[in-house]
């Protein structure tokens, strides 16, 4: 695993659990806006690293992996919050 891959990961994860902490039912407005703080911290990883090699790989495997980690965010805080398929 690249070392790029795994901070996006981690960051995404903070980010999940404090939306699930911090906003409450509001949590459907706020996970959209870290996948899109995602997607900068990607580029800007990437662009900081100047690697061309596999950047494409590296990209879909950081947004790819961040975006699983938000829909399981999502399905756990639907099920707290009783809003999941309403």
């Amino acid at each position: 695993m690249s070392r790029t891959i795994l901070p996006v990961w981690l960051t995404t994860l903070v980010l999940a659990i404090g939306v699930g902490v911090l906003a409450g039912a509001a949590y459907l407005t706020w996970l959209p806006l870290v996948l899109a703080f995602i997607v900068l911290l990607t580029f800007a990883i990437q662009l900081i690293l100047s690697r061309k090699e596999q950047l494409v790989t590296r990209m879909i495997f950081s947004i790819g992996g961040a975006l699983v980690i938000l829909a399981v965010a999502t399905g756990v805080l639907g099920m707290l919050h009783g809003r999941l398929l309403t």
